[in-house]
């Protein structure tokens, strides 16, 4: 039975709490940086509009102001063969790496993973933008713990074999009819989450999610078997995580 923690709290007093060299893995999905409003009704309409804010008093610099300082406690709760897997979007992701890359160390860097979700709309006035982009970062230099996902292969010379996935990831958004939808805005599908979580965090690990949002860490984790540490400032989404977790094995407790 995976075991696991569900914190209300801003990610840098959570991270801060949270002991040194404790957590194998950390996915973050934190606001974009986007300049606007999130919101979506709740998939039962009990709970009224789940919304969060991703506006901020002096743009992108005072975004990075803000995120940087969470991107240091981060790195300081993994433990040696831990990663960091940052999910971000055009917006900010390359003012981000620069951040990360002072932080972690260059030789750290791992991958700049696209995502292919292939939703959302297109501008007559520039290419359609339908990727999303997750950095991975080691703790220490080629030290961690990795397991890649096997896909398909498609070539003739590698027919009915499989082949290590690549960096480019082709997994579907999702849609509004998705059984897994909860009802928040910026949902990431569990696909996603279970490829990240079961390549990166060994079993019987611990994952850390700190912008958890609708809850999709927690839950995928639970169903692999790997502990888990996830918050959220939010008290929607702090509602959205354990009504999706109550469908599950898991032992979870919060901490007051």
């Amino acid at each position: 039975m995976a075991e696991g923690r569900v914190i209300q709290g801003e990610a840098l007093a959570v991270a801060g709490s949270l002991a040194p060299g404790s957590i194998d893995l950390v996915y973050l999905d934190p606001p974009f940086a986007s300049g606007r409003t999130h919101a979506a009704p709740s998939r039962d309409g009990a709970d009224g509009m789940r919304a969060f804010s991703d506006r901020w008093e002096d743009g992108l610099e005072g975004y990075l102001a803000w995120f940087v300082p969470v991107l240091a406690a981060v790195r300081e709760i993994l433990r040696p063969t831990g990663s960091l897997y940052v999910h971000l979007d055009w917006r900010a992701c390359h003012y981000v790496k620069v951040e990360l890359d002072r932080l972690f160390g260059r030789e750290c860097f791992l991958n700049h993973i696209v995502w292919l979700y292939g939703l959302g709309g297109s501008s007559p006035r520039y290419w359609p933008r339908k990727h999303d982009d997750i950095l991975w970062y080691s703790r220490e230099p080629d030290g961690h713990w990795f397991r890649p996902a096997m896909i398909p292969a498609t070539s003739a010379r590698m027919r009915g074999q499989e082949k290590k996935a690549p960096d480019y990831w082709d997994i579907p958004a999702l849609n509004n009819m998705a059984r897994e939808r909860v009802g928040y805005p910026t949902q990431k599908p569990e696909a996603l989450l279970e490829r990240i979580i079961a390549s990166s965090c060994p079993p019987g690990g611990t994952v850390a999610d700190l912008f958890a949002g609708s809850g999709t860490t927690a839950a995928v984790a639970a169903r692999l078997g790997r502990r888990f540490v996830v918050s959220d400032a939010s008290p929607q989404a702090i509602e959205a995580i354990m009504a999706r977790l109550a469908g599950t094995s898991a032992k979870v407790t919060m901490p007051s």
